[in-house]
């Protein structure tokens, strides 16, 4: 086990070909990811065989949190063979180390890696963790731990359309039957993007992310990890959409509509652009992210969910939450001071929904 050399080119060009050749990889282990967290900082634990090959990765952004110390924390990890006992134990030696090094107070990891999954459940248990898996809403985790994961290996764009519900087509064509058109933009339409994005977090009440960020983004991962895709009415921009593409996957990260003209179903016809993306690359999976884990019609975010079920994804709960307690009393009194935290910007957001 060793950890990634951040001045070494030859070291970062050598992770960057194992993550995007693991069936495990995901953008958010990736080193350019790793650079739009820069007010984290990021490290990558790195386990080898006896030929100096990576098997196993982890990339840990570290925050240091006034009073507390550094919480350490890494989404989506980790990319290895996740039923093998003696490469997690590597990683998690090397995270203790790490913690050790930053005197640490937790370490805390969200997997993509389903629920049911028994055998890393013993595993990661085994090893000391400890899972956190009693989320349902995306305010109680990082990264939802309930998505739509569309399985595209091998598939055409006629098949995939087939399987979408019927009520999907429809609105997909009646986007281009309105006039709807989608083109791809620049770090520029970024201005429009995010002006419209906007418009759809005070009207579905949630926090937007300053443009600083999504230009941040687009510096690191723009043109071969992320694109922009704008749609377009009459010549104005009426929603828009921002796909990450890394390894053999596609993702919908970021999307936004306005008040005016959704009538004509824009959503969709960039759902289904993204996911043409997706299938040109050659992806295993083209991945809608998050919905709520409440599967009931009564549910105010049952609609997202019904949207995304749409276009024939499969609905996937992941384990959840990962933690590793390096010091029990000081996580304990963070969590705490967290939980206020979170309810302070509750109240401040539903002022502003008023």
């Amino acid at each position: 086990m060793r950890l990634l050399d951040m001045n070494s080119e030859e070291d970062k060009q050598k992770y960057k070909d194992f993550l995007e050749h693991h069936e495990r990889c995901h953008f958010a282990q990736s080193l350019e990811w790793g650079k739009v967290k820069s007010f984290w900082k990021n490290e990558v634990i790195i386990v080898e065989d006896e030929n100096n090959n990576i098997i196993g990765t982890l990339s840990v952004l570290l925050r240091k949190i006034p009073i507390f110390g550094y919480l350490m924390y890494s989404s989506r990890g980790p990319v290895c063979d996740i039923h093998d006992e003696k490469v997690l134990k590597e990683i998690t030696d090397g995270a203790a180390e790490l913690a050790k090094k930053y005197h640490a107070m937790v370490l805390k990891i969200e997997p993509d890696i389903k629920s049911d999954d028994k055998e890393f459940r013993d595993i990661v248990t085994k090893l000391g963790y400890k899972i956190k898996d009693d989320a349902k809403d995306f305010k109680d985790e990082i990264q939802p731990r309930y998505v739509f994961r569309l399985d595209i290996k091998g598939k055409t764009e006629d098949e995939i359309f087939k399987a979408f519900h019927s009520k999907t087509r429809y609105n997909v064509r009646l986007a281009g039957r309105k006039g709807v058109t989608v083109k791809e933009g620049n770090k520029d339409d970024l201005k429009d993007f995010h002006k419209i994005m906007v418009e759809t977090g005070a009207r579905d009440g949630f926090m937007i992310r300053p443009l600083e960020y999504f230009e941040k983004m687009y510096d690191e991962l723009a043109p071969e990890h992320m694109k922009v895709l704008m749609a377009y009415y009459e010549g104005q921009p009426i929603a828009g959409v921002i796909p990450i593409m890394y390894g053999n996957k596609t993702w919908y990260l970021y999307g936004a509509s306005s008040n005016q003209h959704r009538n004509l179903m824009p959503n969709y016809l960039l759902q289904w652009t993204m996911i043409k993306l997706a299938i040109s690359r050659g992806d295993d999976i083209y991945d809608l992210r998050g919905v709520s884990g409440h599967v009931d019609k009564n549910h105010p975010q049952y609609g997202l969910y019904r949207f995304k079920q749409g276009f024939g994804a499969d609905f996937t709960e992941f384990i959840g939450e990962l933690h590793m307690d390096y010091s029990p009393v000081r996580y304990k009194l963070y969590k705490v001071s967290e939980k206020i935290f979170k309810s302070i910007r509750s109240l401040i957001m539903n002022r502003h929904k008023k």
